[in-house]
C-alpha cells in the first residue's frame, strides 16, 4: 500500500512536468526569436531588435551569436561605451572567436580610439594567432595613424626690398570734389637700418601737384631707434618743405616710447609740431597712441593726435586694424576755400575719423595687400559749428624681393 502511494506521486509529479514543459517549449523557440531579431537589426529597427535579445538571453545568457548581435546593435547606433561593455564580457568568456574581436576592434575604431583598437588587435592576435582578419585590421590601423612627415619646405628668405603702390580716394557729402592720392615707395632694410624714398601725388581741387619724401629709421643700438625725413614740394597743395626727426625705445614686456618734432614750411607761414608715441605690443594685439601739440608765431596750440589698435592674425603680416584720429592729421592734406589756400588753419578745426584696415598676403608673404575704409566727420574751416562728411576708401600693393 506504502508502495502505491509513492508510485502515483511520482507519477503525478512526472506529469505535471511534463504537461509544464511541452507548452513552454513550443511557446518560446529562442533561434526563431534571434533570426526575428537579427532581420530587425538589418532593417533598422535596433531598439525593437534589443529588447528581442536581451529577452532571448534572459533565459540563455550564454547564447553567444545573441550577444555578439546585442553588442554590434550599440555600435552601430553610436553607443560606443554600451557596445565596449558587451564586447569585453564576451572576450573575456570566449577569446576564439574572430567575429567578436574584429567587431570589438572596428567598435573602437568608429569611437575614435585608435590605440585602445590597436590594444584589442594585438590582443586578439595572442588568442587567433597569424593569418586572420584581425591581422589585416591591425596593419590598417597602423597605418591610418602613421606620424605624417611635413613636407620639406624651402624657408622663404626675409624681404630686403619692398616695392609699394598706393591709391587713396576720397568722398564728401557736400562742399569738395573727389580727392585723389597715390604714393610709389621703395623701401630698402639694411644692416643699418629701412631707407624709404617716397614719390606722392595728388589731384585735389583741380589742381595736381607732386611732392618727394625720404624716410630714415637709423638703428642706433639694440634699444633705440631714429626717424628720419625731409619733403620738398613745389605744388601749392604740399608744404614747399617738410621735415621730421624723432627718437623711439624699444623698452621690456613689449613697451615702445618716442619723442620727436616735424616742421612743415607753408610758404608764406610755417608751423612747428611736437609728438610722442607710446606702443604696447600685447599677445596678437599692438596699440598705439600718438598725440601732437602745433606751435604758431601768431595763434595759440593746437592739439590733434591719432590712436590704432591692431589684432594680428596668422602671422605679422596678416592683420586688422582701427584707426582713429581727432583733431586735423598733421600729415596735412590741405583744403581751399575759393582761391584761398588753407594750410596750418586746418589744425584748428574739430576733426573726427576713423579707418578700418585689413592686410593680408597672397600665395607667399612676398605679395601684400591692405585695404582701407574710413569716414570723417570735419568742421568748415569759414564757418564754425558747421560740418561736413568725408569717405575714404584705399589699396595699397607691396611686393617684396
Amino acid at each position: 500500500m506504502k508502495r502505491s502511494v509513492i508510485t502515483v506521486v511520482l507519477g503525478l509529479l512526472l506529469s505535471w512536468a511534463s504537461l509544464w514543459a511541452q507548452p513552454h517549449a513550443a511557446h518560446y523557440d529562442p533561434d526563431a526569436a534571434f533570426d526575428r531579431a537579427r532581420n530587425l537589426a538589418f532593417d533598422g529597427f535596433r531598439r525593437e531588435a534589443r529588447d528581442t535579445l536581451m529577452r532571448i538571453l534572459s533565459e540563455y545568457p550564454d547564447y553567444t551569436d545573441v550577444q555578439t548581435l546585442l553588442a554590434k546593435t550599440y555600435s552601430w547606433d553610436g553607443d560606443y561605451d554600451q557596445a565596449r561593455l558587451h564586447f569585453n564580457r564576451i572576450t573575456s568568456q570566449k577569446r576564439e572567436l574572430e567575429e567578436v574581436w574584429v567587431a570589438a576592434i572596428q567598435n573602437e575604431r568608429y569611437a575614435g580610439n585608435p590605440s585602445l583598437a590597436l590594444g584589442l588587435a594585438n590582443k586578439a592576435l595572442l588568442y587567433l594567432g597569424s593569418g586572420t582578419q584581425v591581422e589585416t585590421l591591425r596593419q590598417a590601423i597602423l597605418e591610418e595613424n602613421r606620424p605624417v612627415e611635413p613636407p620639406v619646405v624651402e624657408a622663404e628668405k626675409p624681404a630686403n626690398n619692398l616695392l609699394s603702390l598706393t591709391n587713396d580716394l576720397e568722398v564728401f557729402n557736400t562742399g569738395y570734389d573727389p580727392m585723389y592720392y597715390t604714393t610709389l615707395e621703395y623701401q630698402r632694410t639694411t644692416p643699418l637700418g629701412k631707407m624709404l624714398p617716397r614719390l606722392n601725388y595728388s589731384n585735389r581741387f583741380d589742381t595736381q601737384g607732386l611732392q618727394a619724401e625720404l624716410d630714415l629709421y637709423p638703428v642706433l643700438s639694440k634699444t633705440f631707434h631714429g626717424y628720419l625725413n625731409y619733403g620738398f614740394s613745389e605744388a601749392s597743395i604740399y608744404p614747399n618743405h617738410r621735415a621730421g626727426a624723432e627718437l623711439y625705445a624699444s623698452l621690456s614686456g613689449g613697451h615702445e616710447i618716442s619723442l620727436g618734432a616735424r616742421y612743415l614750411d607753408f610758404r608764406e607761414s610755417t608751423a612747428k609740431l611736437l609728438t610722442a608715441s607710446y606702443g604696447l605690443y600685447r599677445g596678437n594685439y599692438y596699440l598705439s597712441l600718438r598725440p601732437y601739440l602745433s606751435l604758431f608765431e601768431d595763434k595759440s596750440p593746437g592739439l590733434s593726435g591719432t590712436f590704432l589698435v591692431r589684432r594680428y592674425l596668422r602671422d605679422e603680416f596678416h592683420y586688422l586694424g582701427l584707426r582713429g584720429v581727432f583733431g586735423y592729421s598733421p600729415e596735412i592734406r590741405q583744403l581751399r576755400s575759393g582761391t584761398e589756400l588753407l594750410a596750418e588753419t586746418l589744425l584748428f578745426v574739430e576733426s573726427q575719423q576713423l579707418q578700418l584696415e585689413y592686410q593680408f598676403t597672397g600665395a607667399t608673404a612676398r605679395n601684400r595687400y591692405r585695404a582701407q575704409l574710413g569716414v570723417g566727420r570735419q568742421e568748415f574751416v569759414l564757418e564754425a559749428g558747421s560740418f561736413y562728411w568725408v569717405f575714404q576708401a584705399g589699396l595699397r600693393y607691396q611686393y617684396g624681393f
